[in-house]
């Protein structure tokens, strides 16, 4: 119970900080350095985010085929193949990989 209480505050909270991006005056938005800085953040947030559930299970290290799928994937994003490509042979490369016996 105390688990979907704090589900439901983060909830309201998230949900809160988006209304709260809409007062955000647009002058402010328009400096060069807001924009790129939160263009870098997404993409530092975005490139953690791949590596966490990329690496790590729980609060351990593994490597298993899901490396193997990044690798995949990055070779393609590297040859200019397009999204939805990247994704297929992500996604091929960690079946791949599975068959072959990797966790």
């Amino acid at each position: 119970m105390t688990t979907w209480i704090w589900i439901a505050v983060a909830c309201v909270v998230a949900y809160v900080t988006k209304l709260l991006g809409y007062l955000v005056p647009k002058k402010w938005l328009a400096d060069k350095r807001v924009a790129r800085v939160a263009a870098t953040l997404t993409i530092g947030l975005l490139a953690s985010l791949t590596v966490t559930n990329t690496l790590a299970t729980g609060q351990h290290l593994v490597l298993d085929a899901r490396l193997g799928a990044l690798l995949a994937a990055l070779v393609a994003l590297l040859l200019r193949a397009p999204f939805l490509v990247v994704v297929v042979v992500g996604a091929a490369a960690a079946a791949g990989l599975r068959l072959l016996g990797l966790p």
